[in-house]
């Protein structure tokens, strides 16, 4: 099953009076690319968050937001630095002195200066949150995989019409062959007569230039080419597991037959097949970006 590179999973769990959400979000990349934000009483779990990401998403950007929100009381201690207050008043005296003022520092502003209070989270038990943690993020996983799954089926189905559109071309081009098979063998004819008009070409000469010239005319080892291709890619689409790099390989192969193809049938008449061969393979391309 072909699974999409973007995607978007949310799971919420309650524990011990705290609520703990977390959101998993992807987008295209050409490989495993993991972020992870957390409270940082717990970023010694990011390691662990990486693996469990690393253990079911092979291919994408990946974001992951961990929150916690407590129900109660809080874990963060509020602190008075009695020395930084001392500081602060000691230097707002000499500034009076300097000033010759009798203004005094009030509490109401001296509460608000830097340093006089500030938070410190208190120690946690990672062990203990750990597995809590790790599962709220599988089941964000499988949110998002429901997701990525969805969207690949409907990948995987329009480009499965493709190459169902671009076998039919083919059959069509296929059904030329023989005039166009005509008319390479009626310029074989013509170059032969050329090259006899010329004393000096040896039957080696002419035998190379006809053989030369007889390859670049014939189509069949591409067409025969790319319908395997077009068919390994269909069988892809029905595999387990990531895909999308093999078939962009795939696609890159296919660009390169029908391009041989289309220089070869420049003079035949068939250049609309060839289009609509480039067409679709481009619209396939665009899909396959997004395909893990």
């Amino acid at each position: 099953m072909a699974r999409s590179m973007t995607g978007f999973g949310k799971a919420v769990v309650e524990n011990d009076g705290e609520v703990i959400t977390v959101e998993v979000s992807t987008v295209n990349h050409r490989y495993l690319d993991c972020s992870v934000r957390t409270p940082s009483a717990w970023s010694a779990l990011e390691p662990l968050i990486k693996q469990t990401v690393r253990d079911r998403v092979s291919r994408g950007k990946i974001q992951i937001s961990v929150n916690r929100k407590r129900a109660g009381m809080s874990n963060k201690a509020i602190h008075f630095d009695e020395e930084i207050a001392k500081q602060y008043v000691t230097a707002a005296s000499e500034l009076n002195r300097l000033l010759n003022s009798q203004e005094g520092l009030s509490l109401n502003v001296l509460a608000q200066l830097e340093g006089v209070f500030y938070y410190e989270e208190l120690t946690e038990d990672i062990d203990r949150i750990r597995d809590i943690v790790v599962g709220v993020i599988n089941d964000s996983l499988s949110q998002l995989d429901t997701m990525r799954c969805n969207e690949g089926d409907a990948l995987a189905r329009d480009v499965r019409t493709r190459v169902d559109l671009m076998r039919k071309t083919l059959a069509e081009l296929e059904e030329q062959l023989p005039r166009l098979s005509g008319q390479y063998e009626a310029r074989l004819r013509s170059r032969i007569e050329d090259l006899k008009g010329d004393t000096n070409l040896t039957e080696e000469r002419i035998a190379m230039e006809v053989a030369l010239l007889a390859e670049k005319a014939d189509v069949t080892e591409e067409v025969v080419r790319l319908k395997t291709h077009l068919d390994h890619m269909l069988e892809l689409l029905d595999q387990d597991g990531p895909i999308g790099r093999q078939l962009d390989f795939l696609s890159q192969e296919i660009q390169r037959e029908v391009n041989t193809l289309g220089v070869k049938t420049r003079e035949g008449g068939v250049t609309k097949e060839v289009l609509t061969l480039k067409g679709e393979l481009e619209k396939i391309r665009e899909q396959v970006q997004n395909i893990e």
